[in-house]
């Protein structure tokens, strides 16, 4: 059995490595499909409604890979993780992620909706090191701090192994 989280700041790497995993078989499971009601104007999901879903998900497969940079969703399934990855690249690096990212379908209707987000993002991926939410460097480091079993940190694109 292997299950695996990975969590880190956005642009850091997250679904890019997630899918690496999941071409080895693992079930894979990007939070941000669940954490967010897809209204004009994203909301939030409940939090136990997310809790409830990735629970179901979890059930359900016995290799999976969860991800995403929701701390306290990460937390509720800490428990089941055979091993973490905290992605923790450097802002800068994270924000050179985020400026040569590909379309993400899932997430919105076209490229340009994406693109017109790109400076929502940057700032958002700049405040890391400074935010206290759930979202957080603090929160995460808290989380992998927090692990006991097989854990390793990312700190540049070029470290990423999945073995």
């Amino acid at each position: 059995m292997r299950r695996v989280i990975i969590f880190g700041n956005s642009a850091s790497g997250k679904s890019t490595l997630a899918k690496r995993f999941a071409e080895q078989g693992l079930a894979h499971l990007d939070l941000d499909s669940l954490a967010w009601d897809m209204t004009p104007q994203p909301v939030r999901r409940d939090k136990q409604l997310s809790c409830q879903q990735i629970d179901e998900f979890s059930q359900a497969n016995t290799d999976w890979v969860i991800e995403g940079c929701y701390s306290d969703l990460l937390a509720h399934v800490l428990s089941e993780a055979t091993e973490v990855i905290f992605m923790n690249l450097s802002i800068e690096q994270c924000i050179a992620n985020a400026e040569q990212r590909p379309w993400e379908p899932h997430k919105y209707a076209s490229k340009s909706k994406q693109d017109a987000n790109l400076t929502m993002l940057i700032d958002w991926i700049s405040q890391y090191d400074s935010r206290s939410d759930e979202f957080s460097l603090q929160a995460h480091q808290a989380l992998f701090d927090k692990f006991s079993g097989k854990k390793s940190q990312i700190i540049e694109n070029t470290m990423v192994n999945i073995d």
